[in-house]
Order: structure tokens, then sequence, then C-alpha cells
């Protein structure tokens, strides 16, 4: 059962409220969402794939813990906070949100893209739902 993104707004008041928020100079989010143009179209660029009408999608919640943790001992990372939905996703729904925050953009922006990659590739399963009827 999909579920409803929190507020990014509220999110970033809880980080600057949060005790390491005094070390952070920046925060970065990221908002993954689900999109009509296949995976192995955008990445492989494999051109005779039918349009994507939906995504079943899950996580292992230990994997991300551990992706997190992570996360939040590397150089310069004050502050990080997952949400991933779940079931049945359509067009346009919200996949994950993502908040790093640190002391300066290098080290946010690598932090930013380690974790959001560790999720992609080890803690998340993504099956994308086909529109066969298109074409």
């Amino acid at each position: 059962m999909k579920k409803e993104m929190p507020s990014l707004d509220q999110w970033l008041r809880e980080a600057k409220a949060d005790p390491g928020a005094a070390g952070c100079g920046m925060y970065l989010m990221h908002n993954g969402t689900v999109r009509q143009t296949a995976r192995a179209r955008v990445r492989q660029g494999v051109q005779d794939t039918a349009p994507v009408r939906g995504m079943l999608f899950g996580y292992d919640e230990q994997l991300v813990e551990k992706a997190v943790t992570q996360t939040r001992a590397m150089e310069g990372i004050g502050y990080v906070r997952v949400w991933l939905n779940e079931g049945e996703l359509s067009l346009g729904d919200d996949i994950m949100l993502v908040l790093v925050g640190g002391d300066i953009r290098p080290h946010v922006v690598d932090a930013l893209q380690y974790l959001v990659g560790r999720l992609k590739s080890e803690c998340v399963s993504e099956r994308e739902i086909f529109d066969e009827t298109a074409g």
C-alpha cells in the first residue's frame, strides 16, 4: 500500500532544529518519482521498450538503516533522513525522499550520491509495470 510523502518543509524545519544542525552549512534533497520511460531505455539505450505505467516497489528496512548509518559516518555529514514508499505506484508517484545535511558542498553531494546509489542498488526492489497497449 503506497504511502503519503512527508513534507519536505517539515523535514527541513526538523533538520535545522536537530543538534547536528550547527555543523550543517547546506542540505540537499533527492525526490525519486515513477517515470514513464523504462529503466532499460534510460540507462542502456534500449529503444524498443513499452512505456511504464507504474512500478511495484519495496525495500529491506535493515539494509536501509545500515546505508543511512554509514552515510551519517561520512566526513562532514551532520544529518541524514530517508523516506521510502512501497506497494504499487503510478506514474508521478513518489518513490523516495532523501535529505542530507553537512558542512560543505563536496561532502554533502558525495554523501547524497553515495546514499541514493546504495538505496537503489542494495536496499530496494523495483519492478516496472509496462503499458503493453501503447504503441
